[in-house]
């Protein structure tokens, strides 16, 4: 990239300071992370931060990340999810014995989440509750408004559908939010609220931000609203639980549901490949007809389309577009560059998808045949370049599950029905710790037998 575009873009982010933030677009992690690909800025005077996209170094840069755990603005930045994460990264410091117990305690529900989430009966249930949960609701919603005709925002329905089986397995509660008239979920919108902010208090000075806390204004002032909603605990330990199960609900409701918001976009701007993917279902299934079919994670084993195209979706648009680190201490990147105490250390993941050198020239085309080894197996690659699940000791834990999770939906949507944008909708990003769709996804559906 030509040195004056870099100088371009750097000296738009510092433009941004003198916006409000409810004003910043989409422009501006592209401006921090996809426009400045391969560059390194020190805009010490704004951010004091390294911003970093190149793959072949991410394998050592996570390795570095080793040595920053002790993340000195995490708990600000993250004080909604704070006690959850201060344990994740086991960063409190602790003197008294009631403490000690309590970090015990703590520590010991994060080893009983890790052995959860591992555990074949636990993914066995998931798996169930999601094809319940889809045949019970998402399919016959979808029907209703194929007879009807009606256009959906499908981004909206698919979230309802996480947000609702991510409540059955984690308090055992449906919240039902996917139901007729669809109704408003104070508890959903506050998530959706507090994602923006955080999304701002990573790419803003933190003095900016807790000035507008201290100030209860703008973004901030949202984000206070949002978390009267979340908190209704006041003991510790309540509060801790409170922010584990906030933790997974985002992970299972956002990340999951905005997954499949793009997977479907992209699968409706590429027949090619929607016709594919019926195909491979169609095979083993047999011809769509009047009765509408919804298959287990057992029966979907094998089906390497569609693992692929979901793969494939993931690369181009990862439900968290970026993650960094804080260097606890002086350290160096493997390319010599210093690293200072305090610098933060952004990774793009959303750049690195869409990078020509790591992907070939195709690199922004939706082609899953990328992920298909000659032996007709699903090719794996490594978690330095696929970074949709991170990597290192902070990769999902749900990865399996997740994907086994939109495999259900996948499947059961692909072989039923056909979606299509409305026309002259416009889908693009929006900016937000998770990547939701802006508009929303406006869509038609319409039974796949009537195709």
């Amino acid at each position: 990239m030509r040195k004056g575009r870099a100088n371009e873009a750097v000296e738009y982010v510092e433009r941004l300071i003198d916006v409000e933030p409810d004003e910043v677009e989409w422009r501006l992690l592209q401006a921090l992370s996809y426009e400045l690909m391969g560059q390194i800025s020190k805009a010490k005077r704004l951010f004091k931060e390294i911003l970093k996209e190149k793959p072949l170094l991410l394998r050592a840069l996570h390795g570095l990340a080793l040595a920053m755990h002790k993340n000195h603005e995490g708990p600000a930045v993250f004080d909604m999810l704070n006690n959850a994460l201060e344990v994740a990264h086991r960063e409190e410091r602790v003197t008294e014995e009631r403490n000690i117990k309590l970090l015990i305690a703590q520590m010991h529900v994060v080893k009983d989440a890790h052995a959860l989430f591992a555990d074949a009966k636990f993914r066995v249930f998931v798996a169930e509750s999601s094809k319940g949960k889809v045949e019970r609701k998402l399919v016959p919603i979808l029907a209703r408004a194929a007879e009807l005709g009606d256009a959906v925002d499908l981004e909206d329905v698919l979230l309802r559908f996480t947000f609702d089986s991510s409540c059955k397995f984690l308090i055992g509660v449906d919240s039902n939010s996917l139901s007729d008239g669809f109704p408003d979920v104070p508890f959903a919108i506050a998530i959706e609220v507090a994602e923006e902010v955080l999304l701002l208090r990573h790419v803003f000075p933190m003095w900016w931000w807790k000035l507008m806390r201290w100030l209860n204004v703008g973004q901030e002032k949202m984000l206070t609203r949002a978390r009267g909603t979340m908190d209704a605990a006041r003991r510790q330990l309540d509060k801790f639980l409170r922010d584990m199960v906030l933790n997974f609900m985002i992970a299972g409701r956002d990340t999951t549901g905005a997954g499949l918001a793009w997977f479907f976009w992209l699968v409706s701007k590429n027949p090619h490949v929607e016709t594919k993917l019926y195909e491979e279902l169609k095979a083993r299934f047999g011809e769509a007809d009047e009765q509408t079919k919804v298959f287990d994670a057992e029966s979907l084993r094998g089906l390497v389309y569609l693992h692929a195209a979901l793969c494939e979706a993931l690369r181009l648009y990862p439900p968290v577009p970026f993650s960094h680190k804080w260097a606890a201490k002086a350290d160096a990147l493997p390319s010599g560059i210093s690293v200072e105490p305090g610098t933060r250390i952004l990774i793009s993941t959303y750049a690195i998808g869409r990078m020509e050198e790591v992907w070939g020239k195709d690199c922004e085309e939706f082609r899953p045949e990328r992920w298909i080894t000659k032996h007709g197996t699903v090719k794996y690659e490594p978690p330095n370049k696929f970074l949709a699940f991170n990597a290192g000791p902070r990769s999902c834990l749900g990865k399996d599950i997740a994907l086994t999770h939109m495999m259900v939906v996948a499947a059961a949507m692909i072989y039923n029905f056909k979606v299509e944008v409305v026309e002259g909708h416009v889908v693009e990003p929006r900016i937000s710790v998770v990547l939701h769709m802006k508009n929303g996804f406006l869509a038609k559906v319409r039974k796949r037998m009537d195709s």
